[in-house]
């Protein structure tokens, strides 16, 4: 037998799926799972005739690797992850290579990374994206971590991952530490983001117009075939026209609670720590928490005085202005997501290609749209660019569907049905494009009860001021610090 590739540890839906690909690609593979029956029968199963070698055991994993070893471990992000890098150390040598494909947090990975490398070994943590199919078929891949690591392991990684329209990768190397990772937590606070959305114009066009699920499902289909085409649109178009074998409709059967992973969560506290506004994605993630409290919404229903006004207007130009509406709020999710990435790089010394990031996401990932190739354009033309919605193509496209944003906005509020996720994607769009915002007396309210200082605006920036407002204060103001 010869020695194989890469070595995978861990047979659930995306390690299966992963490693028949990269067998698939030309490449040898050894498996392992914890629970080795897995392993034999995958081996007798989906991976019969093929080039799989099936370990028993983690040091036979190993010993039957090429060097330098490359093990990949997709098992359950946690404490699960430190567990096989502590059982994989001693069979391991000098410049082998952990790779893990979870979905890690980024603290966990930056922290692993310098583990792994004091061991004398190096690491990378690889965002995977694209569920079972991309696993199957090429996902969207996001490594980080060592950076000597990258070249023993780019060619597999390119080989299987998606490829776009012209034949580009959609993988390349992140930048040191947890940043494949981090980039991998973005890419699902935008997903997060984007669900939310369509679900929020799913909502508008059955409950405020009326549209039956065939009539969303022909919307959808229009939709998919223009400037919103994309995976999230394309599955809701086939959602909706989905029935079960006796003829209902499956969409309207399933309970309205959502779940989560947590990698929402992750996105939008990072945006808390750094600094930066993400409320699109801290919307989404509070609509899924809202949704889980289901039994306590239904008595809410019937307490609480409200009806959902029926739509009394054109539906055909409403729902060109829903088109509208979430075009421009995707924008502003995917702006406030590359806020969040520019903030890390700083705070972490990552050297992101934020094009690149985006040619990651053209292919293979839940997340991937047409318009993802005019964000890579924005930073080839700026790659200083501070924010996508400065780029003019972006720029023109919300300045157009303002008004249709807005319309939209104003009749679901009057409707009475929530659009959490695309009406504070309107708030930061004016927000964001105004020169001056009502913080000036929050400042002062921060002075008043807490001597928390302020900046004036005929002073320099830098210097800061206190007032003795109610004359009964004395001199001494608090530490200026910034949140």
């Amino acid at each position: 037998m010869p020695q194989m590739d890469i070595g995978l540890i861990g047979l659930a839906v995306m390690g299966e799926n992963l490693v028949l690909n990269m067998e698939s690609k030309g490449f040898q593979v050894a498996v392992f799972n914890r629970t080795v029956e897995k392993v034999d029968k995958f081996i007798a199963g989906r991976g019969a005739g093929k080039n799989f070698y099936g370990a028993h055991s983690i040091e036979e994993l190993c010993a039957n690797l090429k060097r330098p070893r490359k093990v990949m471990l997709l098992v359950k992000a946690g404490s699960a992850v430190d567990d096989f890098i502590e059982l994989l150390l001693p069979h391991l040598e000098p410049g082998d290579i952990i790779i893990d494909g979870g979905n890690s947090h980024f603290p966990d990975t930056i922290r692993r990374t310098k583990y792994v490398e004091s061991k004398g070994l190096l690491y990378i943590g690889t965002g995977v994206s694209g569920g079972e199919e991309g696993a199957l078929l090429g996902p969207s891949m996001m490594p980080g971590g060592s950076p000597a690591a990258w070249p023993h392991v780019k060619e597999i990684f390119q080989t299987i991952c998606a490829q776009t329209d012209t034949g580009e990768p959609c993988c390349d190397w992140v930048g040191e530490g947890g940043a494949g990772h981090f980039v991998k937590m973005v890419h699902n606070g935008i997903e997060y983001g984007d669900m939310q959305m369509i679900c929020e114009t799913y909502q508008v066009m059955g409950q405020g117009l009326g549209l039956s699920n065939a009539e969303m499902h022909q919307v959808f289909t229009e939709w998919n075939a223009g400037e919103l085409d994309s995976y999230l649109i394309e599955i809701t178009r086939d959602i909706l026209g989905y029935k079960d074998e006796n003829g209902k409709e499956v969409v309207d059967l399933i309970l309205d609670t959502a779940g989560q992973k947590g990698t929402g969560k992750w996105t939008a506290i990072a945006a808390l720590d750094e600094g930066m506004p993400l409320t699109l994605i801290g919307e989404a993630v509070f609509a899924r928490c809202l949704s889980a409290i289901k039994d306590e919404r239904v008595r809410a229903a019937k307490a609480l005085p409200g009806d959902v006004k029926t739509f009394d207007g054109d539906k055909k130009a409403f729902v060109d202005d829903l088109r509208q509406a979430l075009y421009a709020s995707k924008l502003v999710s995917y702006a406030q997501g590359y806020q969040l990435m520019r903030a890390a790089a700083a705070h972490y010394g990552w050297n992101l290609n934020y094009g690149g990031i985006a040619l990651m996401w053209r292919g293979g990932c839940i997340i991937r749209s047409v318009f993802l190739g005019k964000i890579k354009e924005a930073f080839e033309n700026n790659p200083d660019l501070e924010n996508l919605l400065l780029d003019p193509f972006f720029a023109d496209v919300v300045g157009k569907s303002q008004a249709a944003w807005r319309r939209v906005v104003v009749k679901a509020t009057e409707m009475g049905i929530p659009m959490p996720a695309i009406c504070s994607a309107l708030n930061f769009f004016d927000g964001y494009r105004c020169g001056r915002l009502p913080a000036n007396l929050l400042q002062a309210q921060r002075d008043y009860f807490g001597a928390h200082t302020y900046e004036r605006v005929d002073k320099p920036r830098g210097e800061w001021f206190h007032t003795n407002w109610t004359g009964r204060g004395g001199d001494t103001a608090a530490s200026t610090y910034l949140a």
